[in-house]
C-alpha cells in the first residue's frame, strides 16, 4: 500500500535529545597566510540554524509533523540567539529548560566555495545535573499529559542530555503509555536503551561497540542486530551505511537498500533527517521497509545541498512514488 503523504499532518512527536546551534561562516579564498600554511577566509556571510535535535524537529516539521522539542540549553547569548530562531521555524520553546551550569552548544563551520576549512565547537558534554535532569523530565511529562504523542526519539550527540536517569525515565513513561520509541544513540549511553522500538546507529558506532567487525553486508549485519536485539530487546533496527545505503532487520525480513545516485555536496544533518523520517514513519505504523526506503531516500536528498537543511516534502513525495513505481529514480 502506497504511503498518503497527508497522514503526516496528524501526527504528533516528542524529540529528547541534545539541541544546538550549527553557525555558518562563509566566505572565499584566494589566499594563504603569510603566517602559518593555512588559508586565508575572506568573510562573506553569517547564519545561525538550529541543529541537533532541533534539526530532527525541523525535518519532522518540514513534512508536516508537529514536533515537541525537550533539551537543556544555557542561559548565555547563544541561547538567546537559539531561542529567537524557534518563533520563525514555528517550533514551540515549551520543552527547553534554560540553565545557568552549563553553555549552549554551538558547533561553527568555516565554508568557503562550498567546501567545509574547519568545525570549532563550544560546549559542555558532562552529563545534566540532578535538578536539571527533573526539570526536564517535568517539561516531557507535561507534554506527555497534554498532548496526543505519537512516538517518542531520542536524539544522543553526547553533549549531556541524555543520562541514565533521563534515558530511564522517558522510557518508563513511554512503556507505560504505550508509545513507541525511537533512538539514534552515541557511544556513551549506546546500550542505555532497553525496549525502545526502532534503533538506528550508523555502522561506524556498530562497528565500535560490537566485539566482532561488522561489515556492511548482509550476513554480518544481520548478526550485528541479532547482538543488539539480544541485549536491547528492540523490535526494528536500522543501519545506516554511508554511500551504501541503509540496513533494516524487522518483522522477520532483512535486507540493504542501496543508495540512489546523487551529486553530493555535505553530508551534514542527514542523520538527523533519516532518524526524523524513522520516526514519524514509525508512528505511522508503517511497515519497516517502507520506513527504511524513506528514510534513505531524505537522507540522500539532504546530501545534496551545503549545510545542514531539512528534507523537502514534494521532492520526496516525487522520489518515493517514482521508486515505488519503476525501483529507480531515474524517468
Amino acid at each position: 500500500m502506497t504511503l498518503a503523504f497527508d497522514s503526516f499532518q496528524q501526527q504528533n512527536i516528542l524529540i529528547v535529545g541534545d539541541v544546538m546551534i550549527d553557525r555558518y561562516l562563509t566566505g572565499k579564498v584566494d589566499r594563504i597566510s603569510p603566517e602559518a600554511p593555512v588559508p586565508v577566509v575572506h568573510l562573506q556571510g553569517r547564519d545561525s540554524r538550529l541543529g541537533g535535535a532541533g534539526n530532527v524537529a525541523l525535518n519532522l516539521k518540514a513534512l508536516g509533523a508537529t514536533p515537541y522539542l525537550c533539551s537543556v540549553i544555557g542561559q548565555d547569548e547563544n541561547a538567546r540567539q537559539l531561542m529567537g530562531l524557534l518563533p520563525g521555524l514555528q517550533l514551540s520553546a515549551k520543552g527547553l529548560i534554560r540553565s545557568a551550569e552549563r553553555k549552549t552548544s554551538v558547533k561553527t563551520r568555516i565554508i568557503a566555495a562550498n567546501q567545509h576549512l574547519l568545525r570549532v565547537d563550544d560546549e559542555d558534554t558532562y552529563g545534566l545535573s540532578e535538578e536539571e535532569a527533573g526539570l526536564l523530565l517535568d517539561g516531557v511529562r507535561d507534554i506527555l499529559d497534554n498532548r496526543n504523542i505519537h512516538a517518542i526519539l531520542f536524539q544522543d550527540y553526547n553533549k549531556g542530555v541524555l543520562t541514565h536517569k533521563v534515558i530511564h525515565e522517558v522510557m518508563l513513561e513511554a512503556i507505560k503509555r504505550d508509545i513507541p520509541t525511537a533512538v539514534d544513540p552515541k557511544f556513551d549511553n549506546f546500550w542505555a536503551y532497553n525496549h525502545v522500538t526502532l534503533f538506528k546507529p550508523n555502522l561506524k558506532e556498530i562497528q565500535a561497540q560490537l566485539p566482532f567487525q561488522v561489515e556492511p553486508e548482509l550476513t554480518s549485519l544481520k548478526k550485528a542486530t541479532e547482538q543488539i536485539h539480544g541485549k536491547l530487546g528492540n523490535q526494528y533496527s536500522l543501519i545506516t551505511l554511508s554511500e551504501k545505503g541503509i540496513f533494516f532487520d524487522g518483522e522477520g525480513n532483512s535486507e540493504i537498500l542501496g543508495t540512489h545516485p546523487r551529486t553530493i555536496a555535505d553530508v551534514c544533518g542527514a542523520g538527523d533527517t533519516v532518524f526524523a523520517i524513522a520516526g514519524l514513519g514509525l508512528s505511522l505504523g508503517m511497515d519497516i521497509r517502507d520506513i527504511a526506503l524513506l528514510a534513505n531516500l531524505a537522507g540522500g536528498q539532504v546530501c545534496e545541498k551545503v549545510g545542514v537543511v531539512p528534507v523537502d516534502k514534494a521532492q520526496l513525495e516525487a522520489e518515493y512514488l517514482m521508486v515505488r513505481k519503476n525501483g529507480t529514480l531515474a524517468h
